[in-house]
This record gives structure tokens, C-alpha cells and sequence, in this order.
């Protein structure tokens, strides 16, 4: 079982950043994939970013390339999510997610999940 803890949202100010965390539980956190998904009220859960674990190959939604950054820490067992040049649209709660097999867009998938954290970008 992997256990997965995010936390750094809040409410920021157009144009500005922040930086999420995932804390997972488990020895074999090097080995996992791990994406940063996010849902906004009365819309679908989005892929935002995956970083695979095999060699750390990274993707984005075109959404939020060039502006986010998805990086991990294995030595401390964590995943990261630098946001830059947030925009109002980015609004929503952002969720890490696990897998040993999976690294697709598509979020059903994913074996392991966290609570989630609220971003909120005010305009």
C-alpha cells in the first residue's frame, strides 16, 4: 500500500507561484510513476504533469508547459510541483497519484491517489 500526503496550496495572486509537495509512504518510491492531476469544481479530473520512474522522463499538458514544473526527490521519498505564472483558470484542487505500471494521461488508471490540495489564484 503507498500512502500519499500533499500539501503547499493556497491562495495566490495571478501571476504569482507556489510549490506543492507529495509526501509518499513506501520503500519503493524510485520506482514509482508519479503525475500531479487537478480537478476544478463541476469539471473533470485533468492530467497536469507525470514524471515516470524508470528514468524521469517528464510531460506536460499543453496547458501548463512552460510554466509548471514536476520534479522528485527519491532520497526524501517526495514529489514536487513548482507552478509559476499561475492563472485564474489554474484554480482547482491538485491531487498526486502512483503507479508501478502506469504513466498515461488519463486518470483512472493510477493506483494510488492523495486527499488533495486546494490552489486558489484570485484575479
Amino acid at each position: 500500500q503507498v500512502q500519499l500526503v500533499e500539501s503547499g496550496g493556497g491562495l495566490v495572486q495571478a501571476g504569482g507561484s507556489l510549490r506543492l509537495s507529495c509526501v509518499t509512504s513506501g520503500r519503493t518510491f524510485s520506482g514509482y510513476n508519479m503525475g500531479w492531476f487537478r480537478q476544478a469544481p463541476g469539471k473533470e479530473r485533468e492530467f497536469v504533469a507525470i514524471i515516470k520512474g524508470i528514468d524521469g522522463t517528464t510531460s506536460y499538458a499543453d496547458s501548463v508547459k512552460g510554466r509548471f514544473t514536476i520534479s522528485r526527490d527519491n532520497a526524501k521519498n517526495t514529489l514536487y510541483l513548482q507552478m509559476s505564472s499561475l492563472k485564474f483558470e489554474d484554480t482547482a484542487v491538485y491531487y498526486c497519484a502512483a503507479s508501478n505500471y502506469y504513466s498515461g494521461r488519463v486518470a483512472s488508471p493510477w493506483s494510488y491517489w492523495g486527499q488533495g490540495t486546494q490552489v486558489t489564484v484570485s484575479s
